[in-house]
């Protein structure tokens, strides 16, 4: 996931994206705990790709970044 690919979702779909990647990194870490895991630098990523999320997330908390719908409306 890249962040130019981040920057164009909303908040909610911020959200939704954050569950669904958490919901990747339990799976991977239970793969490893078993021995299953193929790829163990993909927890690395995934590990990245919520801190990117987070980050933003927390900067439209913040008010450092406005959704597409309030730039429009000239809020």
């Amino acid at each position: 996931m890249k962040m130019e690919e981040i920057k164009q979702l909303s908040l909610e779909e911020l959200r939704i994206r954050l569950q669904d990647v958490k919901e990747e990194w339990d799976n991977l870490r239970f793969q490893l705990a078993l021995r299953q895991l193929d790829n163990p630098l993909k927890i690395r990523s995934v590990r990245r790709d919520i801190a990117r999320l987070k980050t933003l997330i927390r900067e439209y908390e913040l008010g450092l970044r406005q959704s597409k719908e309030s730039q429009k409306s000239g809020g």
